[in-house]
């Protein structure tokens, strides 16, 4: 069974935090190259794949500039889709439905919106192509999903995982039907 070692950014922060932000193409609040730089500087990366949406998206652009390493986007690395409640406070949201949706995301999902399920099955098939030493700049959620697929543990277990911007989640990838993996590191925490 052969290996390979991925790694999971969280982008910086939008232009409007604290919302429902789905698949809503915010821009980031300001160039977070240089603390991502530092973030990533003893990754020994081969490429970068990045969500389509530019939050992530103009981050990786920088990234892959100043790592000179190609970069890919990959629209299954965007965020679960809101649908209605996207871009929106959650105290704007009717709070039974959204209790609703933290409690069961495939029988609840929002209205026009993505099921749990969706999104895991979309980063599960970016996961399968992904070479070793690749760092895929996504979203929460995305992330989230990719931990669910390669570890079985449920929505609840994984948002459970604190990943705020700029997180960053290495992972050791095992090929197979379906394909597992571990954490084998985790930095939240960062530094101006």
């Amino acid at each position: 069974m052969s290996e390979r070692i991925v790694h999971l950014l969280r982008h910086g922060p939008p232009v409007r935090t604290g919302l429902l932000l789905g698949h809503l193409d915010e821009p980031p609040l300001v160039n977070d190259c240089p603390v991502m730089l530092r973030r990533v500087a003893d990754l020994r990366l081969r490429g970068i794949v990045s969500s389509d949406l530019r939050r992530a998206r103009l981050q990786a652009t920088h990234l892959a500039e100043r790592c000179s390493i190609p970069l890919t986007c990959d629209p299954r690395w965007r965020e679960l889709n809101f649908g209605a409640w996207d871009g929106l406070l959650s105290s704007v949201v009717d709070n039974a439905a959204l209790s609703r949706f933290w409690q069961d995301p495939d029988g609840n999902a929002p209205p026009r919106g993505e099921r749990w399920t969706d999104l895991c099955q979309r980063v599960d098939e970016s996961l399968t192509g992904l070479a070793t030493a690749t760092l895929v700049v996504t979203h929460a959620g995305a992330m989230r999903a990719a931990l669910s697929v390669l570890t079985g543990l449920d929505h609840h277990a994984v948002w459970a995982i604190d990943l705020p911007y700029r997180a960053l989640v290495s992972l050791r990838i095992w090929s197979g039907d379906p394909p597992s993996g571990q954490i084998i590191g985790l930095e939240t925490g960062y530094s101006e």
